[in-house]
């Protein structure tokens, strides 16, 4: 019988230690022998080890096993997923017992029989083994839950624009293809990878968002790949990463655009590999996921302007899905304006409130900057303010005052002289200009200022050289 793990003995006598080594260094993938208990963390540590075997008594202490336990409750308390395994000259069914309650997989007496040794030391640790992927499978119920729990809307539309949307959807999803999302915010990019996952063979296993914008760049490594306990300041215990989290099922990367080059870099390692490192592991693990990524940005401007990589767009985007703005699509209005209305009438009890005709022509022209988001957003706002029956055009008046495109423009009409209305980049670019000369050229209120990241001012910056 071989053992595919890496085993640690620990042992006072160096007779033991050398019989050990010689039966167990054909039977495991790696035998490492100590004599000084003292030395146990530091070995646990900086080393990856799936089963130690201690020694119960050493010389301070011959017979109780109190040492022994000692040592048990430290292995424990910093590596809790760990296999111990008690040897001892001394057992008994009374030791044996409190062995197991303290945290201990079996107890071995010495001297030992070579095949129950080895038999045991395989029931430990696939036990262990089993445990652990029965507190995944729980973790990723668990997720799973949080995800139905979330609100969940279809995507709406009937317009020619987006039918070729589901049409490549209904292509796409048997397949295991990386899949990149683009479109502005707002345009439903995550329904759409959710659509992709209920229609493919991942569809009753996980589907896992994760918005980069959002991550800290100091903790991308951990929120992705996973940590162990220890590997830094506040690291309390171990943590499973995005990649194994969503094993089996799919894992949606939003805002990919936003990442750095060393981010970049470090996606691009675990997607060709096809597998990932926890911080503070030596231990590769297998990552199996369906991969869709989404982003805001042009991809492709950002790679002539050395800020994303090339070859990491080549494996995300073996098929590429562009989602219209809900300006260019006007015609699906009407039908997304009632699918809100029909939801925030029950939620707000004005079951009898209707949406003029009027009111509808006046959506349909306003011109969505925040696409389906700001649509949704509004007709949730005149629900809840309306006094009437009847949603007419007055309801909606708060869009051409307080909606966020307006916020822009009153920001150029008193910052900037608008020479071109028709040029977006030459009114982009001057406003930009002047908004640094406001701030004498501090990045980030300039960037707080025109509700922008860093990053996405400093590509504006590099765009426009200014």
């Amino acid at each position: 019988m071989y053992l595919d793990i890496s085993v640690l003995a620990i042992d006072d006598d160096e007779d033991i230690l050398f019989a050990l080594k010689m039966f167990l260094s054909g039977q495991v993938k790696k035998i490492t022998t100590e004599t000084n208990p003292e030395n146990i963390i530091k070995l646990l540590t900086n080393n990856e080890y799936d089963l130690v075997l201690l020694d119960m008594n050493f010389t301070k202490d011959t017979i109780s096993g109190s040492e022994g336990f000692t040592y048990l409750s430290r292995i424990k308390t910093n590596f809790p997923d760990i296999v111990v395994i008690f040897l001892t000259a001394y057992g008994d069914v009374e030791k044996a017992v409190k062995a197991l309650k303290e945290g201990a997989s079996d107890f071995v007496l010495k001297p030992w029989q070579n095949e129950k040794l080895l038999a045991t030391m395989n029931s430990a640790t696939e036990f262990l083994k089993s445990k652990k992927e029965n507190k995944l499978l729980k973790n990723k119920q668990q997720s799973i839950l949080e995800s139905t729990n979330k609100s969940y809307q279809q995507i709406i539309g009937t317009s020619k624009k987006m039918k070729e949307i589901f049409s490549i959807i209904e292509c796409v999803a048997p397949t295991d293809a990386n899949i990149l999302i683009t479109g502005e915010n707002g345009t439903g990019k995550e329904l759409v990878a959710k659509a992709i996952h209920n229609k493919s063979k991942y569809y009753n296993d996980l589907f896992l968002a994760v918005d980069l914008g959002s991550i800290p760049e100091s903790l991308f490594e951990s929120e992705l790949f996973g940590h162990t306990k220890g590997a830094f300041t506040d690291a309390k215990v171990n943590r499973i990463g995005k990649f194994e989290a969503a094993k089996d099922g799919t894992l949606f990367l939003d805002e990919i655009g936003n990442l750095s080059l060393s981010q970049q870099s470090k996606l691009l390692t675990a997607i060709e590999k096809r597998y990932i490192t926890p911080i503070g592991s030596n231990k590769k693990t297998p990552i199996n996921v369906r991969l869709i990524c989404a982003t805001n940005n042009n991809l492709n401007e950002l790679i002539i302007n050395n800020m994303f990589r090339q070859d990491l767009l080549y494996r995300i985007n073996t098929v590429e899905i562009h989602l219209p703005p809900l300006r260019e699509r006007t015609e699906d209005i009407p039908l997304i304006a009632e699918h809100y209305l029909k939801i925030f009438k029950k939620k707000y009890k004005k079951e009898n409130l209707s949406l003029s005709t009027d009111a509808i022509t006046f959506l349909q022209k306003y011109k969505w900057f925040g696409n389906v988001r700001e649509l949704r957003h509004a007709l949730e706002r005149a629900v809840i303010l309306t006094k009437n029956q009847n949603l007419s055009i007055s309801d909606f008046t708060f869009l051409t005052n307080d909606s966020f495109h307006q916020n822009k423009i009153d920001k150029l009409n008193t910052n900037i002289e608008i020479k071109d209305i028709n040029s977006l980049e030459s009114i982009e670019k001057d406003l930009i200009i002047n908004t640094l000369k406001k701030f004498n050229g501090n990045i980030s209120n300039t960037a707080k200022e025109l509700g922008l990241t860093r990053p996405a001012l400093y590509r504006r910056i590099k765009k426009y050289d200014i």
